[in-house]
């Protein structure tokens, strides 16, 4: 084994070394085990028993949850009607197995995009999708069994798709965002804007494929339960958003989402021969534009990384994206100690934001760079025979 090869086993075996930390540290709490899956579950239930119309009647949905999970506390059912529906097809089961199912299907998920989509072979694949997985968002999405690590896995495989100029395919892919359109919604406007007719086009027929169905199911009654749950958020869904942040609040919020979607939409025009920045970009803008977030949602900004980890092999940007790698590497262990709190991360991201957006204003995204001299070991494809012993 030459020395690249030792090299790639030790940031392996780091990477198992933090993710068990981080285990460990959501182990010492196991009452919120499944916490977001429960709810998803139980809305399923009441939908299969009740009718698909009553899945925002929250009197029923708690009723369902105490069922389920005696001992957890409640959770409103805020997510889209697809989320129910794809947790449908396991709430008949026993829920601790349903549960189980639904956290090894996410993880496979954004697993295979991981590797699907990058261009790294052999050893350095797997080391590459283990660092890739280590930031406690992905981790903790899948202690909660959140949905976003599935939106994150089409986020990435439209970009391979889109790399391939298979448009089409990825437009359809990215109707995933469907199920969290809080954290990636502008993703598929930044792809219009970068000139991508075709993948845009595909998403929208897609995307009001599901909407429409969704309102067939859901009905006027549905619908205003729906609008009701979503104007009386939850506490916590500020605090990973820029308002949170800064203390932004009613139209500040508002002027301040505008103007980022805007500047999103001028730099993927500007980057419009790399759909993968714009891409990338969007993601970032959603996370900062919207109104409210969970930190589970941080996925996006993992998958965003991993494309501009490919996209833009320079010093700077890749020095930048380690910097935040191990801030979310240690969040979980050293929280309270060094690590950003939940309401500084939206600073981390907008920092990043800008970044992109000057680059672009300067004309530093229109081409990929070559790579540079110590990233390009990183870059280089496994051969096969390197890494044998």
């Amino acid at each position: 084994m030459d020395g690249w090869s030792w090299w790639r086993v030790v940031v392996l075996g780091v990477a198992v070394f933090l993710l068990a930390g981080e285990v460990l540290y959501l182990w010492r709490d196991p009452r919120y085990v499944g916490y977001d899956f429960h709810t998803y579950a139980a809305a399923a239930r009441v939908g299969e028993q009740s009718g698909w119309a009553q899945i925002y009647d929250q009197g029923l949905v708690r009723a369902a949850e105490r069922q389920l999970v005696p001992y957890q506390p409640t959770l409103r059912f805020i997510s889209p009607p697809p989320v129910a529906w794809l947790a449908a097809g396991l709430a008949r089961l026993p829920f601790w197995l349903a549960y189980s199912i639904w956290a090894a299907l996410m993880f496979s998920a954004v697993a295979f995009a991981l590797a699907w989509s990058t261009s790294y072979r052999g050893l350095t694949r797997l080391v590459a999708v283990s660092v890739a997985i280590v930031p406690w968002w992905v981790l903790h999405a899948l202690y909660v069994g959140q949905v976003v690590p599935l939106v994150a896995a089409g986020v990435l495989i439209a970009w391979r798709l889109l790399r391939e100029d298979r448009d089409i395919a990825a437009g359809i892919v990215l109707s995933v965002v469907v199920l969290k359109p809080q954290a990636a919604a502008v993703a598929p406007l930044a792809l219009l804007a970068a000139g991508r007719y075709r993948a845009f086009t595909a998403w929208v027929a897609s995307a009001v494929t599901v909407a429409g169905t969704s309102l067939l199911t859901l009905g006027p009654q549905g619908l205003a339960e729906y609008r009701a749950s979503l104007s009386n958020l939850p506490a916590n869904s500020l605090e990973v958003t820029l308002g949170g942040a800064l203390g932004l609040s009613g139209a500040a919020v508002a002027f301040s989402g505008a103007l980022i979607v805007c500047a999103a939409l001028v730099t993927a025009r500007r980057v419009r021969s790399n759909a993968g920045i714009a891409i990338a970009v969007g993601v970032v803008a959603s996370l900062l534009a919207t109104p409210y977030l969970f930190e589970n949602d941080l996925c996006l900004l993992g998958a965003a990384g991993w494309i501009l980890w490919a996209e833009r092999p320079t010093h700077f940007w890749r020095a930048s994206l380690l910097a935040v790698w191990v801030l979310a590497a240690t969040h979980l262990i050293l929280t309270g100690v060094a690590a950003p709190t939940l309401r500084q991360w939206p600073l981390i991201e907008l920092a990043f934001f800008v970044a992109l957006v000057a680059a672009a204003w300067f004309g530093l995204l229109d081409r990929r760079p070559p790579v540079a001299p110590s990233t390009r070991l990183m870059s280089e494809p496994d051969q096969g025979s390197r890494a044998s012993a």
